[in-house]
């Protein structure tokens, strides 16, 4: 009798929270779910802003994903997304958000504010911005041109010449203060006690960095890295306002080649296509890192 009073009330409890989640439920179905179930459809359809497949879409099955992997400008796209990955997040974002975090350990309280005030800077501008300040700076008449020419160095032509470097580093600018934060967050916890051991035992620092203390926080630096990995997979707005995907398509990485499919060309169900196999880029190498962090462990 007692169990079965509890049973009803524990249930009674549940349709009272299932009441007040209501709404957080529909509006994740209709935004979250409805979205996500309506880009596997439209991948595999050939939807499309004009022509006579805007009126009657039609199912194609895998026609989109052919067509894709016959396409040379998607091997490019591919080509140019894997570089700018690797050396704007992988490596850039990592290792210029560690540097400041590991340059600011045990620093004074002042000082860490007024560094990490500038930096977080850089991260809440909005990524436009950025990219037109980046712009203007490596312009041919911008300020770095202007400042070589100071010590005599003719103008270059940066966005030009240098594409790829040009988004990479501004991306690095960006995105290196979430790396910093979570860093500066994981050498705090690190005890003090273990390096000042590690100390009096003889190793020096870089020994003490390599041996101790990236061992202690190898599980925020794989965090750290899906997260980045992620993010830089998703990166449209810099990229394009930059360069174009520009010049000859060197800076053309996956979301702009989509972006071009889908609202340049209007085939809609193509440039979803392009959206799916991002995404499985970014849950392949996000298995990858996890598995990798096991077999660390």
């Amino acid at each position: 009798m007692l169990a079965n009073t509890q049973a009803a009330k524990n249930n009674n409890n549940f349709q009272k929270a299932l009441l007040f989640l209501a709404p957080t439920i529909i509006l994740l179905l209709i935004f979250f779910v409805g979205p996500i179930f309506m880009t596997f459809f439209f991948a595999f359809t050939n939807m499309s802003l004009t022509g006579a497949a805007a009126q009657n879409i039609e199912f194609v099955g895998f026609q989109n994903f052919v067509q894709m992997f016959k396409d040379p400008n998607f091997k490019t796209s591919f080509t140019a997304t894997m570089i700018f990955l690797i050396f704007s997040g992988v490596i850039g974002q990592q290792v210029l958000g560690f540097l400041l975090a590991f340059l600011m350990k045990q620093k004074n309280k002042t000082f860490r504010k007024f560094v990490g005030g500038t930096v977080m800077a850089g991260w809440v501008t909005p990524e436009i911005i950025v990219a037109f300040t980046f712009v203007s700076f490596l312009h041919d008449n911008g300020t770095l041109n202007q400042i070589l020419g100071t010590i005599g160095i003719e103008p270059i032509s940066w966005l030009f010449t240098f594409p790829m470097v040009s988004v990479i580093i501004a991306n690095i600018w960006q995105g290196s203060a979430l790396s910093m934060l979570m860093f500066q967050a994981a050498l705090d916890n690190v005890p003090v006690s273990v390096e000042e051991s590690a100390k009096i035992d003889g190793a020096n620092r870089w020994q003490r960095l390599c041996k101790i203390t990236i061992p202690m926080i190898k599980n925020t630096i794989f965090t750290n890295l899906v997260i980045i990995t992620l993010g830089t997979l998703g990166v449209f707005t810099l990229i394009y306002t930059m360069t174009g995907g520009g010049p000859a398509r060197a800076t053309s990485t996956l979301p702009v080649f989509m972006y071009e499919q889908a609202f340049v060309n209007y085939q809609l169900g193509y440039g979803t296509a392009i959206s799916l196999v991002i995404l499985l880029i970014g849950i392949v190498l996000s298995l990858a890192y996890i598995r990798l962090l096991k077999a660390e462990d």
